[in-house]
């Protein structure tokens, strides 16, 4: 099943760092937070990848053109450095796709962008390229035939820690309470979808905005509620975090049954 990661955008709430390399290029321990996100759908089987480049898409394109194997795993150098045996293969199975879908178009104009090389395939996965997991892959793609709507996310609980008022027309506050606390959930940016969302992109859609809540009218769209691991790279305090885990040997995107220790800046 192909996968679909945007990597175009500009990501300006990192700020200096996306001046000098896109998003997903921002190193999460050694290597990109894409890499990563790549890692996690490699881990369920999934290895056909379609990248909608935009912003410094030429650093996307330079890092797999010059990706050597040997500086992301281990192996064994003889024969006075003129052989190289890999303990292991990286990325050598992946297929990528490397498509410019313009520095200021949509999410929805980029995924309209790359219809052409979604094969045949009636059902694609879709994510942005600032946001790890460790979710069920396998399940939420068998749940989501067994619904036969046209599009599903991952739904789980905001990663901040701030308080939700509830106030009089006077503004005298009736309650406050911690968003996580509440039953308030978000998008995930994590999408199993069918071609048939590519028909209700217009010119200028975002993804989620317009074709979703024609998805919502028509009762075509469902979300999978998620409370395992999910962390997005907004912010550097969230990139530290995710270095971290990486530090600790605690990757749960990578690891099945790793627990991610919860960051402190979290209740």
């Amino acid at each position: 099943m192909r996968v679909v990661i945007f990597c175009g955008g500009l990501g300006v709430r990192m700020g200096e760092a996306t001046e000098r390399m896109p998003k997903p290029m921002i190193p999460v321990g050694s290597q990109p937070i894409l890499w990563h996100i790549m890692k996690y759908y490699a881990r369920w089987g999934h290895t056909e990848f379609i990248l909608c480049l935009g912003h410094k898409a030429e650093a996307i394109k330079n890092y797999f053109l010059t990706y050597n194997e040997a500086l992301a795993n281990d192996f064994v150098l003889s024969d006075g450095g003129k052989r190289v045996n890999l303990m292991r293969s990286d990325i050598d199975d992946w297929t990528i796709t490397f498509v410019d879908t313009g520095i200021d178009a949509t999410i929805g104009e980029r995924l309209k962008a790359v219809e052409p090389y979604l094969g045949e395939d009636p059902v694609f996965l879709a994510t942005y390229g600032d946001g790890l997991t460790d979710a069920p892959l396998t399940t939420m793609i068998e749940h989501f035939e067994e619904q036969k709507r046209t599009a599903m996310f991952l739904s789980v609980r905001p990663a901040i820690n701030v308080h939700v008022v509830e106030a009089t027309k006077d503004n005298i506050v009736r309650g406050i309470e911690n968003i996580r606390a509440g039953n308030v959930r978000i998008n995930g940016g994590f999408f199993v979808l069918r071609r048939e969302i590519l028909d209700l992109i217009e010119p200028g859609d975002e993804l989620v905005e317009r074709p979703f809540k024609r998805l919502i009218e028509a009762e075509q769209l469902i979300a999978y509620p998620y409370e395992g691991f999910w962390a997005p790279m907004d912010t550097l305090k969230d990139k530290q975090y995710l270095d971290s885990l990486v530090a600790a040997g605690t990757t749960p995107w990578l690891s099945p049954g790793r627990i991610a220790v919860v960051p402190e800046y979290l209740p």
